[in-house]
């Protein structure tokens, strides 16, 4: 049996850039936060989450388009087979976190049970041919069973994690390190970087463990009150994912000598990650909130709704509409021939275009309408969210 001292150390020591880098992260989540109300929240919720899935799958050398993770949405799948698993996949990453988002998973983040709930959760979603791997020594196809932990060792690039009989006792260290009641809210900030490493380190599953590291890396940030459904980590670390992988194998190293800590693995190689990680998670962060600014963002769907009118796509009256759901998050049906100035059944039809369109969307028939990212609107509206590549 390995020894779990072989993943020491479980956290960085202390270090001011660190501290500052999460304090930042604090003061910046809770501004853009606060900057919207629930409603528009709501709906840039759900296309952060379209987002964090196109960049989690880039991240996997997966390519989903935008487009396409929208129609698997409407249950509208390709009739090519590897395009519509890719668009499984993205729904599956999508619903997983929904349920992140809505604070409905079933225990809480730091604990086995949960990292085991999420990888179930997710490959359960995903079509056959996406659970099978190929074993590099037999060549021999095995399926991945969701919540299951590997049963063979494996090899990643010049990592070998640890030995399947050893996978529960170092989850049992992974918990009582990262769950420790002695850690304040800046090391738990921290440590969320920290356990990112660390969990891709042990590698518990035979496939998915890069999404799960970054579901729970999502979901421990939102416990701990800083992350949201209004950012998105995986952009960051997609953007930069050579560097991303280059980092988590450095903190893979073993310590470099007497002044790089007491463990068994580099100190200042987890460090560095760290670092790296919380850079992400503030670039991100900061993104969001220049693309939310609420002058901006109306302006550009003022010129958006100005080229849309007069190219005959949207009718006349839409902007006031619009430009309601981003101020006030939602508005009754009702008050839409007061917004447009429009007579009652005038008003209707440009409300009811606008829905159909997606524009703006409505649970119901007689449910308040709020703001819509339709897929064709969103570069527009708020540019740059995706790689320029995904258009």
């Amino acid at each position: 049996m390995t020894s779990v001292s072989h993943m020491e150390p479980m956290l960085p020591e202390d270090r001011p850039e660190l501290e500052n880098l999460a304090t930042d992260l604090v003061a910046k989540a809770n501004a853009l936060a606060a900057r919207l109300n629930p409603a528009l929240r709501a709906g840039v919720g759900d296309l952060v989450r379209s987002m964090n899935c196109y960049y989690s799958n880039l991240i996997e050398g997966h390519r989903t388009l935008p487009v396409d993770i929208d129609r698997a949405l409407k249950d509208d799948y390709a009739k090519d087979a590897e395009k519509r698993n890719l668009q499984r996949e993205a729904r599956a990453h999508i619903e997983v976190q929904r349920v992140i988002d809505r604070g409905e998973a079933p225990v809480p983040v730091v604990s086995i049970e949960f990292i085991l709930w999420v990888h179930r959760e997710f490959c359960s979603r995903l079509p056959d041919d996406l659970l099978r791997v190929e074993n590099p020594q037999s060549k021999e196809r095995q399926r991945v069973v969701p919540g299951e932990l590997r049963e063979r060792q494996v090899r990643i690039g010049r990592h070998i994690p640890p030995a399947a009989a050893d996978l529960r006792a170092f989850l049992d260290r992974f918990v009582e390190a990262y769950s420790s009641p002695s850690l304040s809210r800046l090391r738990k900030i921290i440590a969320v970087a920290a356990s990112h490493h660390r969990l891709a380190w042990i590698h518990p599953f035979l496939d998915g463990n890069g999404r799960v590291a970054r579901l729970f890396s999502h979901a421990w940030l939102r416990e701990l009150g800083i992350g949201s459904e209004v950012w998105a980590i995986s952009r960051g670390l997609a953007r930069n994912v050579s560097e991303y992988k280059s980092q988590l194998a450095t903190a893979d190293e073993l310590r470099r000598g007497d002044l790089d800590g007491r463990g068994n693995l580099t100190q200042a190689g987890l460090a560095e990650f760290c670092e790296f990680f919380l850079r992400a998670c503030l670039d991100q962060v900061e993104f969001m909130e220049g693309v939310l600014e609420p002058a901006d963002m109306l302006r550009r769907m003022e010129i958006w709704s100005e080229e849309e009118i007069r190219a005959k796509r949207i009718p006349r009256g839409s902007w006031p509409l619009l430009h309601e759901a981003v101020v006030a998050g939602e508005f009754a049906r009702g008050q839409a021939s007061h917004l447009t100035g429009y007579e009652v059944r005038q008003a209707r039809t440009v409300l009811n275009a606008l829905i159909d369109a997606g524009y703006l969307v409505s649970p119901g028939p007689r449910s308040p309408v709020r703001l819509g990212f339709p897929v064709n609107a969103v570069e527009r509206w708020l540019p740059r969210l995706y790689a320029p590549s995904a258009a």
